[in-house]
């Protein structure tokens, strides 16, 4: 459901969104990233945050499950940006951060722990996983899209299911698109230094 909406506004969503100064959230979680770091942009989108990371020195890896998405966030940074989806992440300790940037908020409430429990894996020690999602606390369909709204409370809990992960910070903002004024709940959640 969700997949084909990006498939069939791919046009719309890119030029929607390829402009947005994301500086205010670029800026925390790039403050806990080595230099030149490894960034995995999980639901990459247009490749707008790929294109800046990769500009900005760190190592990019990027996919997107919509295939009409990668294709333009391709042309966009130059990079090899991959067709696929959260549940084929499937490495470990290689990542100092992963970029979820208004895309875990379509995974079903039911998975998000699944999906989490991968990227975690995913991560090195001490790395840091960004995540944003509409404020909220329902699970909706608008327009063929799927969203799992988050607020502080879901949030505390949701984290409250690893043991090897703590908040490191939360933070609500308001959206950047000129015709929207919905409000954004961010984390930044980060792995220990060991799996106790």
């Amino acid at each position: 459901m969700t997949i084909e909406y990006y498939q069939n506004h791919a046009d719309e969503f890119y030029h929607s969104t390829i402009a947005v100064d994301m500086s205010a959230l670029y800026t925390p979680f790039l403050a806990l990233i080595p230099k030149q770091g490894r960034i995995l942009d999980a639901g990459c989108g247009s490749g707008r945050d790929t294109q800046f990371f990769a500009a900005h020195g760190y190592q990019v890896d990027a996919f997107d499950a919509s295939s009409e998405m990668v294709n333009r966030a391709r042309q966009l940074t130059g990079l090899p940006v991959k067709v696929s989806t959260f549940d084929a992440v499937n490495v470990q300790e290689q990542y100092d951060g992963i970029w979820c940037c208004a895309s875990l908020l379509h995974v079903p409430h039911q998975e998000l722990k699944q999906t989490l429990d991968k990227f975690i894996e995913a991560l090195k020690y001490y790395g840091i996983i960004y995540l944003s999602f509409k404020y909220g606390d329902s699970e909706r369909e608008i327009n063929g899209r799927y969203f799992n709204d988050m607020n502080e409370g879901k949030l505390r809990l949701l984290c409250q299911d690893f043991l090897n992960v703590r908040m490191q910070r939360y933070w609500k903002t308001e959206d950047k698109r000129k015709d929207r004024n919905e409000i954004w709940v961010n984390a930044l959640l980060q792995k220990s230094g060991t799996n106790q």
